[in-house]
């Protein structure tokens, strides 16, 4: 039986790596829960806001400046995306959506093999996480303590920004029924173009704050689409609540997956969505399916 400590430490690596979840998923959920979209090059705008931190933390060597710019930078490629690419699919088969989603995947792959090599880049954490403090007998980076704070911070403003703004009640009207919401005389295009960007910018954010645990590397955005898809089935579509619960969960399982069973640790989250779906199958805050 491991020590307390240990199991301590790895509750803190999978709430680390929940929330990380949690910042690429929310956006994911909002956006298929809102354009019906299923964007499946939604991983390759954490990979850019990861690159897009690596350039500008190089450039400027300001980690807080490229936590501030980066998901900037990759909310506007998400708007650009959202009008160039796939407004004048909304009204075509899903399929369209899907193969010009995944097609994206290789052309921002190899984008950024192109712009900064395929090796794997390390990117340093800001000077004042760089060391390590002790919690309840174990040894935790303090950088995983600001993740976990940081992104439970991101958390509480995102969720006062969807339910206690006139914009939030705006875009969960639109996740509901986005043609009784443009009947209402508001600008469903443009409400769309800013969801898109807001979940790519959250994507991005996600990206810049795992550079330092996970480094930077082409393949990370497709390496992660799976859990974060994982993790909208299992907190329900459109469901702030359920990306957040689902991120945790799905964050503590895969963690301890890699602790014990490090051979078979994606099994122990696809076990855990075939418990949650088998017993729930609209997720643990979705809607109940007509």
């Amino acid at each position: 039986m491991p020590a307390f400590p240990d199991l301590f430490a790895q509750a803190l690596n999978g709430l680390s790596y929940g929330v990380l979840l949690f910042l690429l998923s929310v956006g994911l959920t909002l956006i298929f829960g809102m354009l019906d979209v299923v964007n499946l090059a939604h991983g390759s705008f954490y990979m850019l806001g990861a690159y897009a931190g690596l350039t500008l933390i190089a450039t400027t060597g300001n980690f807080w400046l490229a936590l501030v710019v980066a998901p900037l930078v990759v909310g506007g490629i998400g708007a650009a995306i959202e009008r160039a690419c796939l407004r004048p699919l909304y009204r075509r088969q899903p399929l369209d959506q899907v193969l010009l989603t995944f097609g994206l995947i290789y052309l921002f792959e190899d984008l950024v093999k192109w712009g900064w090599g395929g090796r794997i880049r390390s990117i340093p954490a800001p000077d004042l996480f760089s060391g390590s403090v002790t919690v309840a007998g174990a040894t935790v980076p303090s950088y995983r303590l600001f993740v976990i704070v940081f992104g439970l911070a991101m958390a509480g403003v995102v969720w006062l920004l969807i339910e206690r703004t006139r914009l939030g009640a705006i875009i969960r009207a639109g996740v509901f029924d986005a043609e009784m919401t443009a009947g209402m005389g508001v600008n469903i295009h443009r409400v769309f173009t800013g969801v898109f960007a807001f979940g790519t910018a959250l994507a991005g954010l996600s990206g810049v704050i795992a550079g330092p645990i996970q480094s930077a590397y082409p393949p990370m955005g497709a390496s992660i689409l799976i859990p974060a898809l994982i993790v909208v089935v299992v907190g329900g579509l459109g469901s702030l609540k359920g990306s957040l619960v689902g991120s945790l969960i799905i964050g503590q399982a895969e963690t301890f997956g890699k602790a014990w069973l490090p051979g078979a640790s994606m099994l122990m989250i696809y076990l855990v969505m075939a418990a949650i779906v088998l017993l729930r199958p609209q997720g643990l805050f979705g809607r109940p399916l007509k």
